[in-house]
């Protein structure tokens, strides 16, 4: 057993016993009141869920075991000191809650570079079954079943184990599913974009730079990008879509390649993690439409109010939690003009950036008009040659399985139940309020 796991006991069994507690001892307690409105309008700021990885602040953003992003900048190891901290560190600290050492951040490097390389071929052959211009999301997660026949936790589960045991395989998949994620996602990116020009993994490297060397990006500058890219899509809570959906398949003790699965299924909808290629969509749309490649700010807040008068959103703005601009916005627009200054993408993002929040006030009906992830990061990948704006959201779901699977080996370590909310019909909520027609 390595000693990652021997911790894991070590914290987990205790927080464990602790769950059992609070639901025999205080399971009758109210917590908190819910209104007609919160259930009919997507149970937006329920407390619902138990999850250790993240917290959402409306005003501070996503904070990852109580650090924030520039926080995290400091505290976690880099290659270089200069660089983008290392994503098997943040990984390490969602998992124990512990910052981690750098001898900690290179163990969990090495088992992910050794269990990399036990991919079976079928799962090439099911990718390779697909139409090359099936959607990059539907090859990844097609991809991702394909990986479950090597489930750790389905074969111990077969041989029969104490439930209190359950973390221990669950943990063992979720090392092996992680480790491959980059593998396939760059497979898939050759194969579709790249003429099956495939490039080999590199077990030297790091787990988000072998990834932009295996999709053809060698420069340092691509391979700090991937590592700030992992870190900050790896985790946003437990109640967005493709967080809730891995923990609610998992919660019926699915292994950890169909939980997630389930969860990448949730993170293709354009209102999850298809929204960075749906800005894409609508910056080049944009600069076609108004005929020029550097629109002045006047024409982008005219084609803006444009778009907001058709009924149409402007994707990249607004969030159903934050109430400021997204942290993980900011990050990636420091790092842009860090290193592409003069990206032509970047500056139409910065541009938007000072038009569009306004426009979106002034209507009067939006809470949050300030800008998401999703805003600049797909201009920040093609800024740096990844131009295939499709593989966008295949490289967020390699982020997501950080903090997803994370969650799930600590829904197994709580011993968290089958998860099955009560539902009732429109006759009985109108019964309810006094509703008349």
């Amino acid at each position: 057993m390595d000693y990652i796991k021997e911790k894991l006991i070590e914290i987990g069994r205790p927080k464990a016993e602790t769950v059992k507690k609070l639901i025999k001892n205080y399971g009758d307690k109210t917590i908190q009141d819910v209104t007609l409105g919160q259930v009919m309008t997507g149970m937006k700021g329920m407390v619902s869920l138990l999850t250790c990885t993240s917290k959402l602040d409306a005003e501070e953003g996503i904070r990852f075991r109580g650090y924030t992003i520039p926080q995290l900048q400091e505290l976690l190891p880099k290659i270089q000191k200069d660089g983008e901290p290392l994503p098997e560190g943040l990984f390490y600290l969602m998992l124990t809650g512990e910052l981690p050492t750098v001898d900690d951040v290179n163990f969990i490097s090495n088992q992910w570079a050794q269990r990399a390389q036990g991919i079976p071929s079928h799962v090439y052959d099911v990718i390779n079954a697909l139409p090359k211009d099936a959607h990059p999301m539907i090859q990844f997660n097609t991809a991702i079943l394909a990986m479950s026949t090597e489930s750790q936790f389905r074969k111990a589960y077969l041989t029969g184990m104490d439930k209190k045991d359950y973390w221990g395989p669950t943990y063992e998949g979720v090392m092996d599913l992680i480790s491959r994620l980059p593998v396939i996602a760059a497979y898939i990116y050759r194969r579709v974009f790249h003429n099956e020009n495939y490039i080999d993994p590199d077990p030297n490297l790091d787990w988000a730079g072998n990834l932009a060397h295996m999709m053809g990006h060698d420069s340092d500058e691509v391979k700090r990008l991937m590592r700030l890219y992992m870190n900050i899509h790896s985790d946003h809570e437990g109640g967005n879509v493709s967080a809730h959906a891995t923990h609610l398949v998992g919660s019926a003790l699915s292994n950890p390649y169909y939980s997630f699965s389930a969860g990448m299924n949730g993170l293709a909808g354009p209102l999850h993690g298809m929204a960075n290629q749906n800005v894409m969509h609508w910056l080049h749309k944009m600069v076609r439409e108004i005929g020029v490649e550097n629109p002045s700010e006047a024409q982008i807040k005219e084609y803006a109010e444009t778009t907001l008068k058709k009924g149409q959103v402007i994707p990249g703005y607004g969030h159903a939690v934050l109430r400021k601009t997204d942290p993980r916005f900011t990050v990636q627009l420091e790092f842009a003009k860090k290193y592409a200054p003069d990206a032509p993408l970047i500056q139409l993002a910065e541009k938007v950036y000072k038009v569009v929040p306004d426009i979106l006030l002034s209507t009067g009906k939006v809470k949050n008009p300030w800008p998401n992830v999703d805003a600049i990061s797909g201009s920040l990948l093609s800024s740096f040659g990844i131009t295939e704006y499709p593989i966008y959201t295949v490289l967020f779901g390699v982020s997501r399985s950080l903090g997803v699977l994370t969650q799930l080996i600590w829904d197994r370590l709580y011993g968290l139940p089958l998860e099955r909310p009560k539902s009732q019909n429109l006759a009985w909520y109108m019964d309810k309020v006094g509703y008349k027609e």
